[in-house]
């Protein structure tokens, strides 16, 4: 029987605080060993895999809800479910990188205007802000 491993010894091998393992058991994302009469709670090793799974999903901007999801399809045989969260996440990504783009080619063009205009009184940037 494998001996398990202490809370600290999964947050290290994961490469997480305590705390986030702590977390993620009150949002049931990991499941909280029983705790011994005379012991430490002790995890078996598929807890670290569980925790990184947590993390590179976070990574990929999935949500502790939308983690859940996944983790309730990690058996393997819901592909087509799990594509489809892709899908919907890279949905959101696209328009989040769409409103990026927008605001960096503004602030381009403010800067560049600032640059124009040199030690003017009125700062293009300030005026654009303050709708002048």
């Amino acid at each position: 029987m494998e001996k398990g491993l202490t809370i600290g010894q999964v947050a290290d091998a994961a490469g997480v605080n305590v705390e986030t393992i702590r977390f993620y058991q009150r949002r049931r994302l990991l499941e909280k060993p029983a705790k011994p009469s005379a012991g430490i709670r002790r995890y078996m090793g598929k807890a670290v895999a569980r925790v990184r799974f947590i993390k590179r999903a976070q990574q990929l901007g999935f949500t502790l809800d939308e983690v859940a999801n996944l983790l309730a399809l990690e058996d393997g045989r819901n592909c087509k479910q799990a594509r489809e969260l892709a899908e919907k996440k890279l949905t959101l990504v696209e328009v989040r990188l769409s409103d990026l783009n927008r605001m960096r080619g503004a602030l381009k063009a403010l800067i560049a205007e600032c640059e124009a205009r040199g030690g003017r009184l009125t700062c293009p940037m300030i005026a654009t802000l303050t709708g002048h």
